[in-house]
């Protein structure tokens, strides 16, 4: 049976020690996000996902939601329960504005207990992160009065949201969607078409969804910007905020899926539907980019969070099983065989695991603090610099997130032999569960793309070259100490490969295909030095910690060994993506397609 513990000690350690949340406390942004606040929301937080949400991610994926032949949706066995106990303890509104009934906590204390959520039910949390979406969406492009109307309950978790894009002929290419939005004499629309993968489309947790749909109005171009963004409500919302009548919008059906078995995705009908415009007309992929990069950091939390509870599993696993003996003889004599801790070759998938869920996780840390200094930063400079860097790392949190929390599942997977394919000892779920957050959201070479074809150029390559600066920087000031020189050191010549690879990108443009072709390796080359950069920024907290006395030793003392190891074994990699890179695109696109199949 699968267990997990939230790892408050490290997050605590990330917040005050690398993101360094205290130095920011005299932003109007951070006030509520005191240290005694931020605490309990790490103990309570842990203890309510690990309590409440973790003893139903099994059952719930076993069971799966369930359809009615009247098109309503019920969620496994518990799944209400814990939905109205997580409405009723207010997590839900940790960083919504207290306008609406929110915390007004900073984004990164509630990624931090969104990391907990996700890890300890992964399909549970997708109900009220896809809510989150829409309310974000809504807060800046929705009026007034549909802020009025729907963000008071969406806040508070009395109703749920989606996003509705993917249609049964598009998924990323959106220019190609055919739901069609007819203005109506009152000033609303009819919303008539399908849509598919909606994540949380139906269910019985609350009262009310509002749906966030794509649709094109007579007369708009046949392209991306032909579109436009309107509200759904799945119940009509009177003048009073009372219910009315029920809108043409059903679940056809429930998608049959690989894994989040206990997150209703439907095939979503709008059969003349009322809608309302968001925002202005065909400027909706604007407005729906708003809640995509949301949801997207959201999805990169996914592939740390699942990786995590995966992660702490072989952990206790490997402690607990007995196979073989030491290479260098019997570690325990006086049993029949060592514990699975005893082989290097376990020992390194755990090292694995270990490195990069503790550097994704001050990655994604530092991620929300970006997001709150967009915002929140005290001069217009820091704000726009805030806002560089987020940009730039939004797919890198998302594409290397997900490919390297997919990857720490199936090694802790490994870990457990024969065993781990086994259904009751629950690693292949994480398996399965991990691996949607690669494709949705746009998928990973979507992303990479995105890195490469939009992100490195925009304003002239400011953020790549500011993203250069900061970590050239604190390599700089970390080889002036011994204990940090060699990760240092390391952590310079992966920049360097990075810095050579995005100058052979501006020098081989004259075909597209090296852009295409090199987009992934170069956004795992940049998720391999900004997760480097906080592995330094972890090992110099960790030698100050230890200088001072402060701290637990054996905690500092595991971070340095696991910052050598990530120097030692990863950084390393940088080398090999950066060639990848200059193989161009000749070997990848000069087969014919016919080449590819059998026979």
């Amino acid at each position: 049976m699968p267990q997990y513990t939230p790892p408050v000690r490290d997050t605590r350690f990330v917040l005050d020690h690398v993101v360094k949340l205290g130095n920011y406390a005299n932003l109007p942004a951070f006030a509520p996000a005191t240290p005694d606040m931020v605490d309990a929301v790490l103990e309570e937080g842990g203890r309510f996902v690990a309590e409440v949400l973790f003893p139903l991610n099994q059952s719930g994926d076993l069971e799966g939601c369930t359809r009615h032949p009247d098109g309503s949706v019920t969620t496994p066995k518990g799944i209400k329960e814990a939905y109205a106990k997580f409405v009723e303890s207010g997590w839900g509104t940790l960083s919504a504005p207290e306008e609406f009934g929110g915390q007004n906590m900073p984004h990164v204390v509630s990624t931090a207990f969104q990391e907990y959520m996700i890890s300890s039910n992964m399909a549970f949390a997708m109900y009220p992160g896809l809510a989150h979406g829409a309310i974000a969406a809504l807060m800046v492009k929705g009026s007034p009065e549909q802020q009025r109307t729907y963000l008071p309950k969406m806040v508070s978790g009395q109703w749920g949201g989606t996003m509705n894009l993917t249609e049964p002929q598009c998924g990323t290419d959106l220019g190609l969607i055919k739901t069609k939005a007819e203005p109506q004499a009152d000033g609303s629309y009819s919303i008539t078409g399908t849509k598919i993968f909606i994540s949380a489309g139906e269910h019985d947790l609350t009262e009310n969804i509002i749906h966030l749909v794509l649709a094109k109005t007579p007369g708009a171009p046949d392209s991306s910007k032909g579109i436009s963004l309107f509200v759904v409500p799945k119940f009509l919302v009177n003048a009073d905020g009372s219910l009315g009548e029920r809108n043409a919008v059903s679940c056809g059906s429930i998608e049959h899926k690989m894994g989040i078995h206990a997150n209703a995705t439907c095939v979503m009908n709008y059969d003349g539907a009322k809608g309302w415009l968001v925002g202005e007309e065909m400027k909706g992929l604007a407005a729906m980019f708003i809640m995509m990069n949301a949801a997207r950091l959201g999805v990169g939390l996914q592939g740390l969070a699942v990786g995590e509870t995966a992660y702490q599993n072989a952990v206790v696993y490997a402690g607990d099983r007995r196979q073989g003996r030491a290479l260098t003889g019997p570690a325990e004599p006086n049993e029949k065989a060592d514990p699975l801790f005893v082989h290097p070759d376990v020992r390194r998938m755990l090292m694995h695991g270990k490195a990069w869920t503790e550097g994704l996780r001050a990655l994604c840390l530092w991620g929300g603090l970006l997001v709150d200094l967009e915002h929140g930063a005290a001069t217009e400079e820091e704000r726009q610099s805030a806002a560089d860097l987020i940009g730039l790392l939004t797919p890198v949190i998302k594409g290397v997130g997900t490919d390297k929390g997919y990857e720490i599942a199936t090694n802790a997977q490994q870990v457990y032999g024969g065993h781990g394919y086994i259904q009751e000892w629950g690693m292949e779920q994480y398996v399965r569960d991990a691996r949607i957050a690669m494709i949705y959201e746009g998928t990973n070479g979507v992303q990479a793309m995105d890195l490469v074809g939009r992100k490195l150029a925009t304003n002239g390559g400011r953020a790549v070259q500011a993203f250069f600066a900061l970590v050239a920087g604190e390599c700089a000031a970390a080889k002036g100490d011994a204990a940090t020189a060699d990760l240092a050191t390391r952590l310079e010549k992966a920049l360097g490969e990075m810095q050579a690879a995005t100058m052979w990108f501006m020098g081989n443009m004259a075909n597209p295909n090296n852009i295409g072709a090199g987009a992934v390796p170069y956004m795992h080359l940049t998720g391999l030095v900004a997760v480097g950069l906080m592995w330094l920024r972890m090992a110099k907290a960790a030698v100050e910690l230890k200088a001072a006395g402060e701290g637990d030793a054996a905690f500092l003392d595991a971070k340095l060994v696991t910052a050598r190891f990530f120097a030692e074994r990863m950084l390393p990699e940088a080398g090999s993506l950066r060639r990848q890179i200059e193989g161009g695109a000749d070997a990848v696109m000069a087969i014919p397609p016919e080449m590819f199949r059998a026979g």
